[in-house]
């Protein structure tokens, strides 16, 4: 076991001088302060949703998606069966197989153990930075230590706000409405997301849903938003493909 501690800490002595890992520590160091804000509302949100804090700082752990955190809360709240609470969940996590797709090109030589790890740590933040950073794969970099430096930041961070959010969440008055200002960060995380006509159209579509199926039971309408977006996704992306082949 000592052997197995000792090989741990000199490679990862050896990761931190590897010049990309700094390098991706450095690019997100900039977005902790948003990260940390995020954090701490999500935080404070679990706290005032009556999840013990044992239970808060558990999930907070294991799960790791600060949207889908927040979306589920008032499901798990309101007694929601768990398939609801899982379908939820899977619908505001569904970007991260996007993500998994992209990063495919960069990681797909690695062994399976080590992209089942990486994948825990992927993140909004730390995808914009690292698709910035590398935008086509190519042979030779060691991409695995960019993309752990920034992620490792981004997870640190992310779960000492978020914890410290639940420890004083109980301390915070009611009166603060820090629950509305979590809607809110998470609708600037969205729009952040939106880069070109078809996104845009994306969300109007889905917030109408929103609207107009508000008073299906369950937050069901949140569902009804995503579907309506990813079919609009799938029309544009088939608008935009040639019938035919070109023509001669």
């Amino acid at each position: 076991m000592s052997l197995s501690f000792a090989a741990l800490r000199a490679e990862c002595a050896a990761l931190i001088r590897r010049p990309l890992f700094r390098e991706g520590v450095v690019d997100a160091v900039p977005m902790a302060i948003g990260i940390a804000a995020w954090g701490l509302v999500a935080g404070v949100a679990m706290a005032k949703s009556g999840m013990g804090v044992p239970l808060a700082i558990l999930m907070s752990i294991i799960v790791y998606a600060g949207s889908a955190q927040i979306a589920s809360l008032p499901l798990i709240a309101a007694g929601a069966p768990m398939w609801v609470v899982w379908a939820m969940t899977l619908c505001v996590s569904l970007r991260f197989m996007a993500f998994s797709f992209h990063y495919r090109p960069y990681f797909a030589h690695l062994p399976r153990r080590q992209r089942v790890a990486l994948s825990f740590l992927m993140g909004d933040s730390s995808f914009a930075l690292f698709i910035r950073r590398f935008p086509e794969a190519s042979p030779g970099p060691r991409y695995q230590d960019y993309f752990l430096g920034g992620a490792l930041v981004t997870f640190g961070v992310w779960q000492v706000t978020i914890i410290a959010g639940i420890l004083m969440g109980h301390g915070i008055p009611a009166a603060w409405n820090l629950g509305f200002a979590g809607t809110m960060a998470l609708l600037a995380l969205t729009c952040t997301q939106l880069r070109n006509p078809v996104t845009w159209l994306a969300a109007a579509v889905a917030a109408c849903a929103a609207v107009a199926a508000y008073a299906l039971p369950l937050k069901l309408n949140i569902i009804v938003a995503i579907a309506a977006a990813v079919a609009v996704g799938v029309l544009a992306d088939r608008a935009t493909v040639p019938r035919g082949g070109p023509k001669p």
